[in-house]
């Protein structure tokens, strides 16, 4: 009898589970359904290929700042991603978030717990109505196995399950926008210590020029061919060139020190490098598509955030209805311990529960308000990190084109001015002109320079702007 009272025990638990997995058909609350993006097919006016073409194939170049060629800027690109402090705290919220959906995974399982007893007992002598009876004293040992499950009716576990799965992709896109970043920091950081470096090469030859020129005003007033304003005018450039060196060494000392903290290395110390050793990365072609955007991991975090807001709606809605619960219990009980697991010792139960909610005085209407409103905002987060990403793409190409005109007329500017200053110098020589046309020329010469510089690095950063702007990089539409 036992035996079947055991088997018959198993039947309804296997039957009440099988008919609970049935009943998990629906969810209530909205389905997600991306929202219209309101931004232009594309970045510029003539389009190459079809939008549905270009997403066809990942965008994303991983290793965009490799196009640099520049195999130190490679080296402290991957000590950043390896000791960024940053980057690990993100790693490590990603890491929380994953274990987040998988204790929300869990609740789609029963929760089976083992209990165990072992007790003794002393009875009253004493009944309720006055009569005595008999006292006295047993013990209780117990061991069962204990079953919980509640049964997904109206989808709550399933959307808690779909919001958790969003905020751990949220998460681990979220790690992927502060990577990006930082491999724009460490790359922009870089490009201004190497601009740095060509402003000290071009501030020490104006140092060298402008020395060159003080010892010539001062043998012209020794031979009585000049005045002392002349030699106070020059001992006044060559003061101002020192004092131009000296500001230059400090922003690049400045951004030794930030790139060694971007890469976790205090006290890094970079070897000098050349400005215009650095090629140009390519340039987008003509008519890039906005949908690249959707490569960006702020774009993607964005995205999943809006999805575990409209899947909480669904949770909140869950709590208008009956919640059921199914439970069962099988163990042994006995008074002596040795006849514990002994056939007649089987206990068992299985119960079917529902709590239904009758009045809450507006509490579940509140939640589910909240639920919506916090849906709404990160919609309106969604939409605008999309138009933010189509303005930076937009921006950065557009700094792209003009920088590389300026630096066109930049470099032709030096040319001139080194001309000029030539000219200059061979006519003060001769005494055909003054000390003030060599003056001017030198200025012009060293602001022409560091113009032309200034640009050429403005030039490879938005090239940074726009990898980090697109995510990563494009597709070329020719491919």
């Amino acid at each position: 009898m036992h035996a079947l009272n055991k088997s018959a025990s198993k039947i309804r638990l296997a039957a009440a589970l099988t008919a609970a997995t049935l009943l998990n058909g629906c969810a209530v609350g909205p389905d997600y359904l991306r929202p219209s993006a309101w931004l232009p097919d594309y970045f510029k006016d003539a389009p190459p290929v079809a939008v549905a073409e270009a997403r066809s194939e990942a965008p994303v170049n991983p290793e965009w700042w490799t196009l640099f060629g520049d195999s130190t800027l490679n080296n402290l690109i991957q000590q950043a991603l390896d000791a960024n402090q940053d980057l690990q705290a993100a790693i490590a919220r990603l890491e929380a978030a994953e274990g987040a959906a998988r204790e929300a995974g869990a609740d789609y399982y029963p929760n089976v717990s083992l209990g165990t007893s072992n007790g003794r007992n002393q009875s009253s002598g004493e009944t309720f109505s006055g009569k005595r009876v008999g006292s006295g004293t047993y013990s209780n040992h117990r061991a069962a196995l204990s079953l919980s499950y509640e049964v997904d009716l109206w989808g709550r576990v399933r959307r808690s399950n779909e919001a958790a799965r969003a905020e751990a992709l949220a998460s681990r896109f979220g790690r992927d926008s502060i990577r990006l970043t930082l491999l724009g920091q460490v790359a922009n950081e870089y490009l201004a210590l190497r601009s740095n470096d060509a402003q000290l090469a071009v501030t020490q030859d104006t140092l060298n020029s402008r020395e060159k020129s003080l010892k010539i005003v001062q043998a012209r007033l020794d031979a009585g061919s000049a005045s002392a304003l002349e030699l106070a005018q020059a001992e006044n450039a060559y003061a101002a060139a020192q004092s131009q060196w000296s500001q230059v060494k400090r922003l690049r000392a400045i951004s030794e020190s930030q790139i060694g903290l971007l890469t976790g290395q205090p006290g890094l110390k970079i070897a000098s490098g050349q400005l215009e050793q650095l090629p140009l990365p390519p340039t987008p072609p003509a008519g890039l598509p906005s949908t690249l955007l959707e490569a960006r991991p702020d774009v993607r975090q964005a995205e999943e955030k809006l999805i575990a807001a409209n899947a909480r709606i669904g949770v909140a809605k869950a709590a208008y209805f009956p919640t059921i619960s199914l439970t069962g219990m099988y163990g042994s009980e006995s008074m002596a311990l040795s006849n514990l697991f002994t056939g007649n010792a089987g206990i068992w139960s299985t119960a079917l529960g529902l709590s239904m909610p009758i009045f809450d005085a507006g509490r579940t209407g509140a939640r589910v308000d909240q639920a919506t409103a916090a849906q709404k905002e990160s919609l309106a987060n969604y939409r605008k990190t999309l138009q933010s990403a189509f303005k930076e793409v937009n921006d950065a190409l557009v700094n792209l084109k003009e920088y590389a005109d300026v630096e066109t007329a930049n470099a032709a500017q030096v040319t001139a001015a080194r001309r000029a200053l030539e000219l200059s110098q061979a006519r003060y020589e001769a005494g055909y002109a003054g000390f003030m046309d060599v003056l001017d020329s030198q200025r012009t010469t060293n602001l022409a320079q560091l113009e032309y510089l200034n640009s050429r690095k403005n030039r490879l950063g938005a090239a940074v702007d726009l990898f980090k702007a697109l995510g990563g990089g494009w597709q070329s539409t020719g491919s």
